[in-house]
C-alpha cells in the first residue's frame, strides 16, 4: 500500500469517479487510519514550520492546512478498499485537517471529496495510477492564488455537495510527503520534502520535526538548483572530486538554518543535537558515513554552537543572515562554517 500525502500549503486536486459502496474490512480500516494518523504527524510538522517560517521564505502560496490523498496513490489491491474506507466520491479527497488552520475554520473535513479550488478545476487535471501526478498538477495550479483572498472550495461529503470560502494565510512554498517504506531516507528538490516513514517509529515529534527541518532548509536556500549550477553529479558521484565540497557546504547549511526554523515554530532548539545523537552513531558513523556529509559528531557540535547563539536572542522571527546569499552561486567552503569536534 504504498503512497505519499501532500500537504495543502495550497495543493488539491480531483477527477470525478463513480463511488464504491462496500466497506473495508477491520484489518484494512485499522491499516489505513495507521497511515492517516502518520500522514498527519508529518504534515501537522511542516504545516508549523512552513507558516512560522514565511519571513525567510521568497516562495509563498495560500496556506489552508488540509492533507490531501489520492486514489491513485495506492497499490491497486488496496484501491476498492481506500475508496470504501475513506468515503472518496472522487478520486481525490481530505485526508485530514490541520488543527486551527484555516480550512478547519472553515468547516473543511476529513473524507470531503473535492471538486473545485478556487478557479481550479480538478476534474479536468490529469494524472497517472500509482502517482502523485494529479496532486502535483493541481498544486502549481492553486499555488498561484492570492494569500490575502477567500478560496471558494466544493466538495461533496456524503453524497452531498458542500460549499466552503477558505481565508488562506500566508505559508512558505513546499509540499510534505511521507514514503511509506520503513526507511530513513529524507530529500528535498526546491519543491518537496520527503521522508521516509521509518523516522516516525524511531523519533518522538521534536526531533522528526528537525529532520524535516533541515531538509525544508534545503528548499529555501534554493540548494538544487545551485547545485545544478555548479553541475554537481548526483548519486554515488556525490562523495567524489569537486562534488564534495558543494555538498557538504549545503548540508552544513541546512543543518544551521533548521535551527533557526526550529526555534521560529518555538520546537526545542536543540532537538537536532539530540537527534543526530540518537541516529549519527548506529546509522552515520564507520563505514555508514556518507563522503559527501560530514561527520555526525561535527554536526552536532555545530548545532550546538548556533542553539547557544539562538538562545541569547529574544526577538522572533529569526532571520540568519545566511538567507541572504541563497541567491549567490555556492562557493564550496563548508570548513568554515563547520564546528569541528
Amino acid at each position: 500500500m504504498l503512497r505519499r500525502f501532500a500537504l495543502l500549503v495550497g495543493t488539491i486536486s480531483a477527477l470525478a469517479l463513480p463511488g464504491v459502496h462496500a466497506r473495508a474490512d477491520n484489518a484494512d480500516a485499522k491499516l489505513l487510519e495507521a497511515v492517516r494518523a502518520a500522514d498527519l504527524r508529518v504534515a501537522a510538522i511542516g504545516w508549523r514550520l512552513a507558516t512560522a517560517n514565511v519571513p525567510l521564505c521568497d516562495q509563498m502560496e495560500a496556506g489552508m492546512g488540509v492533507v490531501v490523498h489520492t486514489l491513485d496513490q495506492f497499490d491497486p489491491k488496496a484501491r476498492d478498499s481506500a475508496r470504501a474506507h475513506f468515503g472518496f466520491a472522487t478520486p481525490v479527497a481530505i485526508e485530514g485537517v490541520i488543527a486551527g488552520s484555516p480550512a478547519e475554520r472553515a468547516g473543511l473535513r476529513p473524507d470531503d471529496s473535492l471538486v473545485r479550488v478556487g478557479p481550479v478545476e480538478i476534474a479536468k487535471l490529469a494524472g497517472r495510477p500509482g502517482t502523485t501526478d494529479r496532486l502535483v498538477a493541481a498544486q502549481l495550479g492553486i499555488a498561484a492564488l492570492p494569500q490575502d483572498a477567500p478560496i471558494e472550495i466544493d466538495v461533496i461529503r456524503a453524497g452531498a455537495p458542500v460549499h466552503v470560502a477558505v481565508q488562506p494565510v500566508p505559508a512558505c512554498r513546499t509540499r510534505f510527503e511521507l514514503e511509506l517504506d520503513g526507511g530513513f531516507g529524507a530529500s528535498a528538490d526546491g519543491a518537496m520534502v520527503q521522508i521516509g516513514s521509518g523516522f516516525l517509529d524511531d523519533y518522538p515529534d521534536d526531533q522528526l520535526a528537525a529532520v524535516i527541518a533541515h531538509e525544508f532548509a534545503h528548499n529555501i536556500l534554493r540548494h538544487r538548483e545551485r547545485l545544478e549550477a555548479r553541475g554537481v553529479d548526483y548519486g554515488l558521484l556525490a562523495g567524489f572530486g569537486a562534488n564534495v565540497k558543494y555538498f557538504r557546504q549545503t548540508e552544513v547549511q541546512a543543518d544551521l538554518l533548521s535551527a533557526y526554523l526550529l526555534a521560529n515554530a518555538k520546537y526545542p532548539v536543540r532537538a537536532s543535537v539530540a537527534f543526530w545523537q540518537h541516529f549519527g552513531p548506529s546509522k552515520a558513523g564507520g563505514i555508514l558515513r556518507s563522503r559527501s556529509h560530514p561527520a555526525w559528531r561535527d554536526r552536532v557540535a555545530t548545532l550546538e554552537a548556533e542553539a547557544t547563539k539562538i538562545d541569547a536572542l529574544s526577538t522572533r522571527p529569526l532571520v540568519p543572515a545566511l538567507i541572504a546569499d541563497r541567491n549567490k552561486p555556492l562557493d564550496g567552503d563548508w570548513q568554515s562554517i563547520l564546528v569541528r569536534r
